[in-house]
């Protein structure tokens, strides 16, 4: 029995033939989103690729991309499909090409599910490379004269001060790490030596974060050093360095930033891949309609469209039972007292039973 069955006359199919035109090429609009939002995310990415770690985060963007330029391709391909079936005598040259091309649509449109679905899921890993890329760029944030990590400085101090952050998980993150140039401290200084010579690893340690950090809207002078010294300053509370530093950790602020981003393009993604699926099953419903009023001859009759053909379990089966007997054709069991079903010859004789020999006649 076929699953969801309609009848449709002449004119039913004339304007499901051109609704489907119409809606094909509104289809290559949202192929075109998709691009500009696989693109989008891309080009965000890139744009703090240098706190990154290099990981499959640009998987997403690159999936969003492919499926939008398929959608344009096979949309412009539906509509000229749709268009001409409007006329049964020009859907006979389509109707060979009609259930490849609803089986690959159908495809595209699971891959459209999938990018959607992948937007929300990338969270993890983009988190991982967001604390793996940080911790490396505050590493070398003193290495301003250095080939490759000259311009991290400037790139931790702009992203802080765009995003309202400080460190990677905090500000205390500055505190685990020498930020400060060596050039840049007086070695006359007893107090320097006595740092560096108190840290194992020699390090110019401080309990000081750099100017990027600091709170513009702080009702006091911004206090970079000594957080944590109540005494150093005055009127000064360490438990509320807030009114003078972020707080925030820059990983939770770009976390939070792109996972916005994703969010609406999966938003975006699952109505584009609802309004794919809407149109591939009008397209079968031509089809269908349309080969079935080839059966009858009777091009100006009514005609049956369905989504299945038979029920969803015989469906099922049938499709089982195709990938069961793939590749079996021909195939010889070499099992020792096994007969091979194919093959139903039991003598070489043809049949005949009982040959006549005939003697040979002796020599005169």
């Amino acid at each position: 029995m076929a699953v969801l069955k309609v009848k449709f006359t002449k004119t039913k199919r004339d304007k499901l033939a051109q609704i489907l035109w119409i809606l094909n090429w509104i289809s290559v609009v949202s192929g075109i989103i998709l691009f500009s939002l696989g693109l989008f995310l891309k080009i965000e990415i890139k744009k703090r690729n240098e706190v990154m770690a290099k990981g499959d985060i640009n998987s997403v963007p690159n999936m969003l991309i492919s499926v939008g330029v398929i959608a344009c391709i096979i949309n412009f391909l539906g509509g000229k499909i749709c268009y001409d079936c409007s006329d049964a005598n020009k859907f006979s040259r389509w109707k060979l090409v009609m259930v490849p091309y609803i089986v690959c649509t159908l495809c595209f449109t699971f891959c459209i599910l999938v990018g959607a679905l992948m937007c929300y899921a990338m969270r993890n890993e983009l988190e991982e490379s967001l604390y793996l890329g940080l911790r490396d760029a505050i590493r070398y944030y003193k290495d301003t004269d250095i080939p490759g990590r000259c311009f991290l400085k400037r790139t931790v101090d702009l992203l802080q001060i765009g995003f309202q952050c400080c460190g990677n998980n905090g500000f205390r993150d500055w505190f685990e790490v020498q930020w400060v140039s060596a050039r840049y401290l007086n070695m006359a200084s007893k107090d320097v030596v006595d740092r560096l010579k108190s840290n194992v690893d020699g390090k110019f340690l401080v309990d000081g974060v750099p100017f990027s950090c600091c709170n513009p809207s702080s009702p006091r002078p911004c206090i970079q050093y000594q957080l944590t010294n109540n005494s150093a300053h005055y009127n000064y509370d360490f438990l509320t360095e807030e009114l003078n530093i972020w707080v925030k950790g820059c990983r939770e602020a770009l976390l939070d930033y792109y996972t916005a981003i994703m969010r609406s393009i999966g938003i975006a993604a699952l109505l584009i891949w609802l309004f794919e699926l809407s149109v591939l099953i009008g397209v079968r419903y031509l089809q269908t309609a349309m080969k079935n009023v080839l059966l009858l001859g009777d091009l100006e009759g009514e005609s049956d469209g369905w989504l299945l053909e038979n029920s969803f379990v015989e469906t099922a089966k049938q499709n089982i039972n195709i990938i069961k007997n793939f590749g079996k054709v021909n195939q010889i069991s070499t099992v020792s007292g096994m007969i091979n079903p194919n093959t139903d010859v039991s003598n070489t004789n043809c049949g005949k039973n009982d040959v006549t020999k005939k003697s040979i006649p002796a020599a005169s």
